[in-house]
């Protein structure tokens, strides 16, 4: 698998990084990987806590090509979930792959519930699809950025582009309160590269 050489080496993972720590997940990881054909290109900042924000976000494929890299990298990437899902005994399972449950009829709602995880975790890595759905959508969803801002934490752009089978690392970015500003960089940004369904973008 052609990958950087700085994620190659164990050794050269950010020390900071929320970890598996399962030997056996990163070598099904990159076992996928390579037969699959996908890489990945950049790297992984040494931060304890930020926000992932990956698109472009066309189909569940999306999903299916970052299992893989997320296994073969070692991290214990945190998803958003209804906690109506986390029922014994199955709720285990959910949290050691890492998604957390999130009370979106409360009274915080969804970034308020998020923002309290980042706040009570030593370490979190929180992914979210910006668009916030599938479909085409002219403008996305600002609220990874309130998050972010909230919590006062990094926003790391992932994006992947099926046409080279490459997920593209960074930049880490900051907020700078101005919502509509950093969201219109970070769309033309994601805009450079290609989702399994690009008339969806």
């Amino acid at each position: 698998m052609n990958e950087p050489k700085s994620l190659n080496d164990p050794q050269l993972i950010p020390s900071e990084m929320p970890a598996m720590n399962s030997r056996i997940a990163r070598a099904i990881g990159r076992f996928f990987m390579r037969l699959s054909g996908w890489r990945y290109e950049g790297s992984l900042p040494n931060e304890k806590k930020m926000m992932v924000a990956a698109a472009p976000h066309t189909s569940n494929w999306d999903f299916v090509i970052a299992v893989p890299i997320i296994l073969s990298l070692g991290v214990k990437a945190s998803i958003m979930m209804k906690k109506e899902a986390f029922i014994w005994p199955i709720d285990k399972l959910w949290r050691w792959l890492g998604f957390i449950p999130v009370d979106r009829s409360g009274a915080r709602g969804s970034v308020g519930s998020v923002v309290e995880h980042f706040e009570r975790s030593e370490k979190l890595w929180f992914v979210l699809a910006p668009e916030g759905t599938r479909s085409k959508v002219d403008k996305w969803r600002t609220g990874f950025l309130n998050i972010a801002h909230k919590a006062d934490v990094p926003v790391f752009l992932v994006a992947w582009d099926f046409p080279s089978k490459t997920v593209h690392f960074g930049p880490l970015l900051r907020t700078t309160g101005d919502v509509e500003a950093d969201l219109s960089g970070i769309q033309k940004h994601f805009g450079q590269f290609t989702g399994k369904r690009p008339e969806l973008q």
